[in-house]
């Protein structure tokens, strides 16, 4: 390897280790908005052991669950149309 390359590789490796960690698996999708499930259940009211308010955490834990499998989903069939179509970008 010219030494006139090792600068240039060493910026692309040092640019991967920085853009990676960027990215993050299984973050809350922002969708969700990341709130607080208990805040948001009591504010509309809803006291805290109430049959109203476990359903209300049971909807968002549902909300939340569902969102992340269609992003999966969404990565998983990307990868599969990447691999079944090199020649396209």
């Amino acid at each position: 390897m010219p030494l006139a390359a090792a600068p240039r590789l060493l910026a692309a490796v040092l640019l991967a280790i920085i853009l990676s960690a960027c990215s993050a698996r299984y973050q809350t999708p922002v969708a969700m908005g990341g709130d607080d499930d208990d805040a948001v259940c009591q504010s509309r009211g809803y006291a805290a052991g109430s049959p109203e308010y476990v359903a209300c955490r049971k909807d968002r834990d549902v909300q939340r669950s569902s969102a992340t499998t269609r992003a999966d989903r969404r990565q998983r069939d990307l990868g599969e149309y990447m691999l079944n179509h090199p020649d396209r970008p």
